[in-house]
Formats: structure tokens, sequence, C-alpha cells
């Protein structure tokens, strides 16, 4: 086994550069643009039922149908990322966020706001998440809970920046010139990031974390049919970890896509302002990184299981206090502890994926993961809409974010540092 800490293991001892941080780099940027920007919706939210004078769950359909078709079209970006590389799909694939954007500053009726921020939005969407993280998978082993949380902290600096841009673009020059003005940032950001992406470390003669020497053993000939994908895939998929995994994956994706989607409308209309909604997603989407490095460092150094635990009771404890909040302190209490919670499970979710089921089409099986958490957000972002145009109340909704959330808790319990899955997969291989 290699001493990971004994000298010259580590490129940077001997003077090399290691290219995985031009990568994290990369991944942190478009992390920072692509869910910054998608944090907006519910600041656009309420300024488009006011001019159009649509229902909220008819509009937030548009928002649960992007996060679906997000999650079916990971899966075709996951798969392509394992056999072209990032670049290429992170390229093409991501500029249609900007194009989306840009052509929702056009909108003129709810199938167009369907098309526009369902379908197109999705497609540059569904390269923020698996193909950056299958990507960071590979390039980082010993350090990847770590350099995860850093890339998705991006997303916390993009909620710091582009939300509150985008209450002031609404507020000084009108809801189109925003989605203009984002869909400009979205297609230079997006572009020039993916352009930076490289598959893995081989692919400029490194090796995962920079070390000097390959962290597994050769793949030796006769163990090639163990790595085919196919039979990986089927073995998985009828194992108990892999159903526990995506159980969190969904209650994650629930939660997430619930409040991230409504809690902007809800400050609202409790009686704040535009801005001051503004600011709380700002906060929910920056302690986020807290979450996301922090949690990202414990599981590093206390486990999966424990980080797990403590970001789900997080989310619980915030949903059971804004249940009873009215002051806007209180609802920027409620952000921070939610949005470390939701950072923590986000870094997580993917860390156990790679952990459980090493690196083989690790790209397909996070998007196949996420088809069950898409599901999740989808419905639930959808129905709190719906319960508030029925009850006029958004606290069913975060009733049942508090049930699934202790259900996250519990689900964790049952998971083992090893289980049926320790045989499923060879080591991971860079």
């Amino acid at each position: 086994m290699i001493n990971q800490d004994g000298p010259g293991r580590d490129g940077a001892a001997k003077g090399l550069f290691y290219y995985g941080y031009i990568v994290a780099a990369a991944g942190f940027i478009v992390w920072m643009i692509g869910f910054g920007i998608s944090g907006t919706f519910g600041i656009f939210y309420k300024p488009m039922l006011t001019e159009f004078g649509w229902n909220r769950a008819d509009t937030v359909f548009a928002y649960s149908l992007c996060i679906f078709v997000m999650a079916v079209l990971s899966i075709i970006t996951g798969w392509l990322t394992d056999k072209l590389g990032p670049r290429i799909v992170v390229t093409i694939f991501g500029s249609f966020l900007g194009i989306s954007y840009l052509l929702m500053s056009k909108v003129s009726a709810l199938w167009q706001f369907y098309l526009n921020y369902g379908v197109l939005t999705s497609i540059g969407l569904s390269v923020t998440s698996t193909p950056i993280m299958a990507t960071m998978a590979r390039w980082f082993v010993r350090r990847r809970g770590f350099m995860t949380g850093i890339v998705q902290a991006g997303l916390g600096i993009g909620g710091l920046i582009i939300v509150p841009l985008a209450g002031w673009l609404i507020l000084n020059y009108g809801w189109r010139t925003a989605y203009w003005v984002l869909g400009v940032i979205a297609i230079f950001g997006l572009v020039i990031s993916g352009l930076f992406m490289k598959r893995d470390p081989q692919d400029v003669g490194q090796f995962p974390d920079g070390v000097s020497e390959p962290p597994h053993p050769k793949i030796q000939p006769h163990q090639q049919k163990a790595l085919n994908p196919n039979i990986i895939l089927r073995k998985i998929i009828v194992t108990r970890r892999f159903w526990i995994i995506i159980g969190l994956y969904s209650i994650f994706g629930f939660c997430r896509t619930t409040f991230l989607a409504h809690i902007a409308a809800h400050v609202q209309d409790v009686g704040y302002s535009l801005t001051d909604a503004s600011s709380v997603i700002a906060v929910l989407m920056v302690s986020s990184m807290a979450g996301r490095v922090g949690l990202g460092r414990a599981a590093d150094t206390l486990g999966n299981k424990s980080a797990f635990m403590m970001s789900y009771a997080a989310t619980a404890l915030s949903l059971i206090w804004v249940l009873f909040v009215g002051e806007l302190w209180g609802f920027y209490l409620f952000a921070f502890i939610f949005g470390v919670g939701w950072g923590g499970q986000a870094v997580l979710r993917f860390s156990i994926t790679a952990e459980a089921f090493g690196l083989v089409s690790i790209g397909l099986i996070m998007g196949i993961l996420g088809i069950g958490e898409a599901f999740a957000s989808a419905l639930g972002s959808y129905w709190a809409g719906l319960v508030f145009d029925v009850l006029g109340d958004y606290r069913p909704a975060f009733w049942a974010g508090i049930v699934l959330s202790t259900l996250g808790i519990i689900l964790v319990g049952f998971l083992r540092p090893k289980d049926e899955t320790a045989d499923v997969c060879p080591p991971a291989v860079g």
C-alpha cells in the first residue's frame, strides 16, 4: 500500500503542478454560474405570476419539468463523459443554459416557459452535476470529500453574487432584461470553463491526488470481464446499499428543490420585499458552502455516515424552525441552517456513491441514482405549489420535509462500512 504521506508521493513535492486543481477550479466556476443562475427561479417567480396571472402550480411545473428532464439527461451526459470526456460534454451541452435564458427574455405564453425552462434549461444544467462530480471522483481519491466540497462551494458563491444581481436587475430593468443578462453570463462562463476540463489524470500523465505512483494496481487481463459496465450495473441495482442511497438522493432532492423554489415566494407572502427574499436565498446558498466544505471535510475524517446524519438533522431542525418564524432575522437563520444541511448532503451523496460502487461507469451510475432524486424533486416542487393554490399555505410542505429529513437520518443508520456491495466492484481505478 502506498504511504500517501511519504516523501515524493505528492506531485507538488517534486515541483510538479497537479492539473486536478485546474479541473477543480473549472468545476467550481461551472457550479457557481450554473447553480447560481438556476437558484434565481424563485426570484423570477412572483414577478412573472404578477405579469401573466398564472397560478403557482402551473408556473412551478416548469421548474419540476426542468429537474426531471435534467436527471434523465444526466444519464446521457454522464455516459458521454465516461466515453468522450467532460470537455466536449460541458462546452456543448452547457451552452444551452445561456441560450434558454436568452429565449426566456422573450416569453409571452406558458407553453414557451415550459419549453425554454423545462427543456432547454435542463439540457444546460445536466452538465453541472453528474459530469463534473464523476470527473472529480477520477481526479481525487484521498481528498475526494474535501475537493468535492470546494467545487460545490461554487454554488454558494453563485448564490451570493448572481441571486442578488437577478433581484437588482428585475427591480431596476425588469425580469426580461434580467433573463437576458444571465443568459450571456451562462454562455461565456460554461463554455470557457468546459475547455479546461480533462477526463482523468492519465490524460496529462499524472495520477489521482497528484501522487507519483498509481494508487491502485494495474488491472490484469483476466479481470477485464469483471469490469464490464453492464455486469457491474446488474450487480449494483440488486444490493441493499443501492436502494438506501437512492432513498437518500430522493430525500435530498425533495427538500432541496421544494424549498429552493418556494421559500422566496413564502418570504414575500409574509410581507417582505423581493430584495429581502433575494437576500434569504443568497444566505441559503452561501451557507451551503459551509456544509459542502465543512461536512465534506468531516466525512474525510469522521466518515460519511456521521456527516450524513448531521446534514439531515440540520434540514429537519431548520424546517421545524421556519414553521414558527415571522421576523426577517428568523428567515435568515432558517436559510443558514437549511443551507448547511443541503450543502452537506450535496457533497456526501456523490462521495458515498463513489465509495460504494467504485469508478467504473461512475458517471452512468450517478445518472441513474439521479433519476430517483429528480422524481422526488419534481414531485415536491409541484406539490408544494398545488398545496398553496388549494390551501393558501406552505405548512404541509414544511411538515413533509421534516418527516422525510428524519427518515433520512434513519436510512443513514442502515448504511454499513462494508456490506454486500463490497465485492460488486473492483478497487477504484484512476
